[in-house]
């Protein structure tokens, strides 16, 4: 029988952590600033989630919502703003952006210091220099999930099929500085079972419903599933899991695997963000 992760239970830990944290530290509240552009329903959807998540940590609550018809100019002067504002530990600007919006851009005007979704140039940089920083979060939520899980990654054969900016490729660097010997695909890789076959360790997040099946999967090895999809049986990944029972050693479940991990290290990285800015620490790792 596969062991599922309960990837919601393990967040759960981090979150009331984090919020004994807060409670106990002494000075000024650590403050998540959102920024959403538009009406996309599941970006608000998101974006309410963590709002929510950060009030729960007793954090600071800090929200704009700018019309779908936003210039670049008026983004820009919100982002600078937030970056000025000692109130505010961390920003972080929701993503896709409406067309008219240079997403690189914008996000490259928040500060080092308060990219909480560790998405910036300044931040990526520190991640492939091996410099200390804030990471991005659903990679670094794969990571906590392995940790907890137990997997030894010092080592180990660990295939990531995706090579996206978002998860694909921070996540392959923080594999390989623990010790991984990491292989990266993607949907386009000729035999891709010949890649993924042999790993230990398999991450997906290609944002193709269903591509990894046993056929890709050694047995024993542990499955992490990045992707979600809305289908009308409900939510499901990228990977086929259902045929993995009983195959693989682990695997996430979709949903309650990795998605909350992404919510939980939102909020270690919006903890550190303001001991970073308190001088508690000298950078946030």
């Amino acid at each position: 029988m596969t062991h599922t992760i309960k990837g919601a239970e393990i967040a759960r830990g981090i979150r009331v952590r984090v919020a004994e944290r807060v409670a106990a530290a002494t000075g000024q509240v650590p403050g998540l600033a959102t920024v959403l552009v538009g009406d996309d329903p599941a970006s608000a959807v998101y974006v309410a989630a963590k709002r929510r998540a950060i009030r729960e940590a007793g954090m600071r609550d800090v929200h704009h919502h700018l019309p779908q018809r936003a210039t670049h100019a008026q983004v820009a002067a919100v982002i600078d703003e937030l970056a000025a504002d000692p109130d505010v530990s961390g920003i972080l600007l929701q993503l896709p952006l409406p067309a008219q919006l240079d997403a690189g851009s914008l996000i490259d005007r928040i500060p080092v210091t308060k990219d909480v979704d560790g998405l910036t140039t300044a931040s990526a940089g520190r991640l492939a220099r091996g410099e200390r920083g804030l990471r991005p979060c659903t990679p670094s939520g794969v990571i906590e999930l392995l940790d907890a899980e137990g997997v030894e990654l010092k080592g180990a054969r660990v295939a990531v099929v995706g090579w996206g900016e978002l998860v694909g490729r921070p996540l392959s660097q923080l594999l390989l500085r623990r010790g991984a010997t990491v292989t990266v695909a993607h949907e386009f890789t000729a035999d891709l079972a010949a890649v993924t076959r042999p790993a230990d360790v398999l991450v997906v997040a290609t944002g193709v419903r269903g591509l990894i099946g046993p056929e890709h999967v050694k047995p024993g090895a542990t499955v992490i599933d990045v992707g979600i999809h809305r289908t009308p049986d409900g939510l499901t990944g990228d990977v086929r899991a259902a045929e993995l029972d009983g195959i693989a050693g682990r695997i996430t479940p979709v949903p309650g695997g990795v998605g909350p991990m992404t919510i939980a290290m939102l909020l270690v990285n919006t903890l550190q963000a303001a001991e970073w800015a308190a001088g508690r620490e000298a950078v946030p790792g």
